[in-house]
């Protein structure tokens, strides 16, 4: 393994496991809150609020008895409530017994508490966990914006080729002959892009202060980089966020769909780029990767990829979207990481793609440093993505995490009784076996895998 591709730009190793370690923290203290917040409503005692392991750095007891603290290890947390003995919630046999002697005192353990709070009490972590990815895709649908209908330009990007024909505030009416479709339509939007025509030069139909018009303009889809992916080719090599590709292995290109098709069609050999960046020319050489992608009609494609994102040749004017629309925007953008986790794990499991695709905390950390070198916008979506998946993880049937709980607990409501303790001391084991093998098992991937 390339130890120095563990140092992204955001500023070297030490940066990285700042990235790495906030982006934790936040999701780890959204979660645990969860789980002490509806277990105070639910009238549970919580005797130590922890983020992190191992050594107390830093702690406080607060008016209801609870102790909150910062330890050594931030890499967790866990709220341990009344009757607990330890951070995975395993009975303390001893405090249980004098607990009994008093029914209040009783009621405030999780342990002797009603079925319905404990159960509510385990769930608020990934629910909160979700709310939190929600909140945040929200707020970033808000103030960034949606593509106003017609599409309309917004801002002219600086190409190497200027712009022959549209300016700010042109509504797009249709292209090379063909009526543009609305942009709330995606099917008839992404079936329109794909046919036009792969001319350097397109005529545009405009609406231009109440007029229609034609006016030639550059391809609707230069070979622009918009995005560029975490631990991808193109971020290895130093591609930046406005760099147009202007050709690939010296042959000229001025589309998206043609530089994809050289990637694609290369089978994984070293591409020769030569990137416009600010009115320069410079020669990149890169390496694309092999990745395993999400299909929309389900299942995945093995690709060859570089790791950028195209966008249109020109900024895209916006309008702000109601709160209800930017919420459901939210709810749907975390239901499809949830969607396409489940997807991968299940393919994964089951051979159809590599288990490379799962990352442990090495690849996790380089993540959160390459997004935080990209600003704040990219780091914090980051965070809504790996909240999502950490919620999604804790509600794996899995003891020793909430799921594991949580199937404890309907196993409680069918029969009338929770399991044995001795029973549940042994799954417990169980489980957290299971959870450290996969965490070993992750870092071997970080470790070996290309």
């Amino acid at each position: 393994m390339d130890i120095l591709a563990l140092i992204p730009q955001f500023g070297g190793l030490i940066w990285t496991i700042a990235a790495f370690v906030l982006a934790l923290s936040v999701i780890v203290a959204i979660h645990e809150y969860g789980h002490y917040i509806v277990g105070r409503w639910s009238g549970i005692q919580a005797d130590v609020f922890s983020l992190g392991f191992g050594p107390v750095l830093w702690s406080r007891m607060d008016k209801r008895g609870t102790r909150w603290q910062v330890a050594a290890l931030p890499f967790g947390g866990y709220v341990k409530f009344a009757g607990d003995a330890n951070a995975a919630s395993g009975k303390d046999d001893e405090a249980m017994a004098e607990a009994e002697a008093d029914p209040a005192r009783l009621r405030a353990t999780m342990h002797g508490a009603p079925l319905w709070a404990r159960t509510a009490t385990v769930a608020a972590g990934p629910i909160f966990n979700f709310v939190l990815s929600i909140i945040v895709f929200a707020i970033m649908l808000m103030s960034s914006g949606v593509s106003r209908d017609p599409l309309t330009v917004g801002e002219l990007r600086p190409l190497p080729v200027a712009d022959r024909g549209l300016q700010v505030g042109d509504e797009l009416l249709g292209i090379a002959g063909g009526e543009m479709p609305s942009t709330e339509d995606a099917v008839a939007y992404s079936a329109f892009i794909d046919a036009l025509p792969q001319e350097p030069v397109l005529d545009y139909t405009v609406r231009r202060e109440g007029d229609e018009r034609v006016v030639p303009g550059v391809y609707l889809l230069p070979p622009l980089v918009s995005a560029v992916s975490p631990q991808s080719a193109a971020m290895g090599a130093g591609l930046e966020v406005g760099d147009v590709i202007v050709a690939v292995d010296g042959a000229p290109i001025f589309a998206f769909d043609q530089l994809k098709a050289a990637v694609e069609g290369g089978n994984g050999a070293s591409l020769a780029l030569t990137v416009w960046r600010g009115g320069d020319e410079l020669d990149v050489t890169l390496t694309p990767k092999r990745v395993d992608e999400p299909q929309p009609e389900g299942g995945f494609a093995t690709q060859w990829r570089i790791g950028i994102a195209g966008g249109l040749a020109f900024e895209p004017a916006t309008e702000t979207p109601g709160f209800g629309e930017a919420v459901m925007g939210g709810v749907r953008q975390t239901g499809r990481i949830i969607e396409g986790s489940l997807s991968g794990l299940g393919h994964m499991i089951t051979g159809a793609i590599s288990t490379c695709n799962l990352s442990g905390p090495i690849g996790i950390a380089q993540t959160s440093g390459a997004m935080a070198s990209q600003g704040a916008q990219s780091f914090i979506w980051f965070i809504a993505v790996l909240s999502t998946a950490v919620g999604l993880l804790n509600l794996f049937p899995v003891p020793a995490l909430d799921g594991g709980h949580l199937v404890f607990y309907a196993y409680e409501a069918v029969s009338g009784k929770p399991p044995s303790d001795k029973a549940l001391r042994v799954l417990m084991t169980i489980g957290l076996a299971m959870v450290l093998t996969l965490m070993v098992f992750a870092l071997g991937n970080d470790l070996f895998c290309p």
